[in-house]
């Protein structure tokens, strides 16, 4: 490390996250401003989140990333969020502050928009969006696809009273609606179809026909590399255009890397060199 630079400590939490591409890329973002960073893995017990955070900042950490299962516990244990988070009742990035403690925000969103809108201009405003899932992952995104002006969201999950509370946290024009995957199939076709589910990992995809997807619609997994694979494989079968979430996962990064350190980094040469090396 430069002696005259301050070494920045961040962190992933998640379980598990041994295999994540974070480091990867936040020490990519970090050579770009020639800044020093350490950017930890960290995988707490199931109950022992809290008390792994507490280490953290013990350790000088200033800022740190959440994933699964840990998202809703962070919002729970910050002292402060902002609206969005309060509204997903979910948190994917923690700054600490020395005045007041652990501040949480959320990307996910942003990272999620700026991979749609601005690397491969799909246009959101008039279009009926299908949300596959209803759990964190959709939490985290459903802010900002509202605010780009949709004719319609759908959620599709098992747990329909589960999909329902999500939609009355966020529907305050009547855009979001609710289906059972018995009857998506009765629901019309949709011009973005967004996978929230972790049924990749699984080594599944969920169950969609042809008639979901509109003749000009896309299919966004929000999975990458290997749990991407079952659902990118489905829509080859069917000739249906598809993008997997490895620029979202960078675009998310770039957003918690800016709250960290008010620097913007440059994500398309971190997306292509992340592309490169999983080929």
């Amino acid at each position: 490390m430069d002696q005259g630079k301050k070494l920045i400590r961040l962190a992933l939490f998640g379980q598990p996250v041994k295999t994540s591409l974070s480091p990867v890329i936040h020490r990519q973002f970090a050579d770009q401003f020639g800044l020093d960073i350490e950017y930890r893995l960290i995988e707490p017990g199931a109950n022992g989140f809290g008390q792994a955070l507490e280490d953290f900042r013990l350790s000088g950490g200033t800022g740190c990333n959440v994933t699964l299962p840990f998202k809703r516990d962070a919002w729970q244990l910050a002292a402060g969020s902002t609206a969005e988070v309060s509204q997903a009742q979910a948190a994917n990035t923690l700054i600490y502050h020395p005045s007041s403690g652990w501040f949480a925000h959320t990307t996910d969103g942003a990272g999620l928009m700026a991979d749609l809108i601005e690397n491969h201009g799909i246009e959101l405003a008039d279009q009926r969006i299908l949300i596959l899932g209803a759990g964190g992952a959709a939490a985290g995104i459903i802010g900002k696809l509202l605010a780009q002006g949709p004719r319609q969201i759908m959620l599709v999950n098992r747990n329909l009273d589960r999909a329902r509370s999500l939609a009355r946290r966020f529907d305050s024009l009547e855009k979001i609606a609710v289906t059972s995957w018995d009857d998506l199939p009765l629901q019309g076709a949709h011009n973005l179809v967004i996978n929230a589910t972790s049924l990749g990992h699984k080594g599944k995809a969920p169950s969609l026909e042809a008639s979901t997807f509109a003749t000009d619609a896309v299919c966004y997994d929000m999975n990458y590399f290997k749990a991407s694979l079952p659902l990118k494989e489905y829509c080859e079968e069917l000739g249906q255009p598809y993008i997997d979430g490895l620029g979202m996962l960078v675009e998310q990064a770039a957003k918690s890397f800016n709250i960290w350190t008010g620097k913007q980094p440059d994500t398309r040469p971190v997306i292509d060199v992340c592309r490169r090396d999983s080929g």
